[in-house]
């Protein structure tokens, strides 16, 4: 498997990947789904989007974008989404290192998650093992697909 840059051959797959997440409830604030137009506009309007190539299937992929504006622009955000039949192989953790490169090759200076549900270990987990750094906690920060509110999590790193 690589991770490389996203192609327009690849957007098809990568919709599919996201929309899974969206309706999850548990992970992406979105609750739009991608279609064909939205889908390509929105990848394209990224800084960098890297997607996870298993021999030709698109397993994982990530978009990279500013977190803020002006004098916090040197600030970037990120989201990851990986396949929901090969999760559990360290697909995520290759995403996340991936980013981290690109976000120092497009003059980002730090990497900043803005809400990373409480109750998502698994990330919780990766981000805190790459070196993130949890800096606060929104209570109730997130609402749940079934209408609960989990809190989220803020964490960053320098890049």
């Amino acid at each position: 498997m690589i991770i490389r840059k996203y192609t327009e051959k690849d957007i098809s797959e990568m919709i599919h990947i996201w929309n899974e997440v969206v309706e999850d409830g548990e992970a992406f604030p979105q609750e739009e789904f991608l279609d064909d137009k939205t889908g390509a506009d929105f990848f394209a309007a990224q800084t960098y989007c890297g997607v996870a190539d298993n021999d030709g299937k698109i397993v994982g992929l990530y978009i990279l974008h500013p977190n803020n504006i002006g004098h916090c622009g040197h600030l970037a955000n990120a989201s990851y989404a990986v396949d929901s039949t090969c999760r559990g192989k360290h697909i995520g953790e290759k995403l996340v290192s991936d980013c981290l490169v690109q976000a120092k090759l497009h003059d980002f200076k730090i990497l900043q998650f803005n809400a990373v549900v409480e109750n998502n270990i698994h990330a919780r987990h990766l981000y805190e093992r790459l070196g993130f750094v949890q800096i606060g906690t929104v209570p109730n920060g997130f609402r749940m697909k079934d209408g609960t509110y989990q809190n989220i999590c803020l964490y960053y790193k320098e890049v």
